[in-house]
């Protein structure tokens, strides 16, 4: 068995080579993101492993195939960036990282909160320039909010136990209701957008809740509410937040996924006037929002969860023929 992987940073190279010895299977590295510039370099492997934000087209996945590609194994949960049905019209059996590391995503999301409503953003600002008295910047305490748990899944269950590590009240909507949870769902969202002081996004991006977060919905939340997204940009309808933070009905937001970032994300730009984004420079220049370029996985633990998981799904592939994998995804 052969495998290659695009898109490998430094960071993750040590545990690529690391399981490649453990395993002795031939793993080449790529750094670049797989492209259908690059997917030539597929023929002679059996399997690929891969990362990004980019979209995998239908003709990119179609060349995969041609070039000799059944089995793929994503380093990352998220597949919204696919074109699943060119997946399976070519055959190929698809694994992803559904729980790299839960903790570091949901710790990410309540530092986030915790920044949010301490104002730890003006204060910087303010002591750059020079100027350290504390009005009008004073906080609010977490233990005294209502937080709301969208979501509930590996991410937001370790979310929902951390804040209510703090103290706060929670409650937690999400379609299937698990046991575990139960004592804090709430029958619609309608009714946790009344009653949260902070929402806390955990749910992957469908059809179905793109944009879930719009006019609408926000007219539904209480006055000087806090929205934190660690799940995907496109939940939140851009302009309808920004209309939000202007009017005061949103207090604050940290966006650590934004919508269209992907030509952003892992981009040096050099300068602000630089980034592309009229909508995100807006965003970034408040200091009642918090933007950090999806790093709330990023971490040593979730690195090498992700490497070495992504690479066991492919070896468990071909060792079946393709017939099972601990997170084969049923197209």
């Amino acid at each position: 068995m052969k495998i290659i992987a695009f898109g490998v940073r430094d960071d993750e190279l040590p545990y690529f080579q690391k399981w490649s010895q453990q395993h002795h299977i031939p793993v080449k590295t790529v750094k670049e993101l797989l492209t259908t510039d690059n997917v030539k370099l597929c023929k002679g492997y059996d399997g690929v492993s891969s990362v990004q934000l980019k979209p995998y087209s239908k003709d990119l996945i179609t060349q995969m195939r041609n070039n000799g590609i059944k089995y793929w194994s994503l380093r990352n949960v998220g597949i919204d960036n696919i074109d699943l049905d060119a997946v399976k019209q070519n055959g190929i059996k698809l694994t992803n990282v559904p729980s790299y590391s839960p903790d570091a995503v949901a710790e990410f999301a309540v530092l986030s909160t915790l920044r949010l409503i301490r104002q730890s953003k003006a204060y910087e600002r303010k002591m750059r320039v020079g100027n350290f008295m504390w009005a009008p910047n004073i906080g609010k305490e977490l233990h005294e909010m209502t937080v709301g748990i969208i979501g509930t899944g590996h991410i937001g269950g370790s979310a929902l136990k951390y804040f209510q590590g703090f103290g706060c009240k929670i409650i937690a909507y999400n379609l299937v209701k698990y046991p575990e949870y139960q004592d804090y769902y709430v029958d619609n969202l309608g009714e946790l957008y009344a009653q949260a002081d902070v929402i806390s996004l955990h749910v992957p991006l469908t059809n179905d809740d793109r944009h879930m977060i719009d006019d609408d919905a926000i007219s539904k939340m209480k006055d000087g509410v806090y929205i934190i997204n660690t799940a995907r940009g496109e939940l939140i309808d851009t302009d309808a937040l920004i209309r939000g933070l202007d009017r005061g009905k949103i207090a604050g937001a940290a966006l650590d996924s934004f919508e269209n970032e992907a030509p952003i994300i892992q981009h040096d730009f050099k300068s602000f006037a630089a980034i592309p984004d009229a909508k995100l420079r807006n965003l970034m220049q408040r200091d009642n929002v918090l933007i950090t370029p999806h790093v709330g996985f990023y971490t040593h633990t979730a690195v090498r969860n992700m490497v070495y998981s992504s690479l066991d799904n492919n070896k468990a592939l071909f060792d079946s023929n393709g017939q099972t994998a601990p997170s084969l995804l049923k197209l």
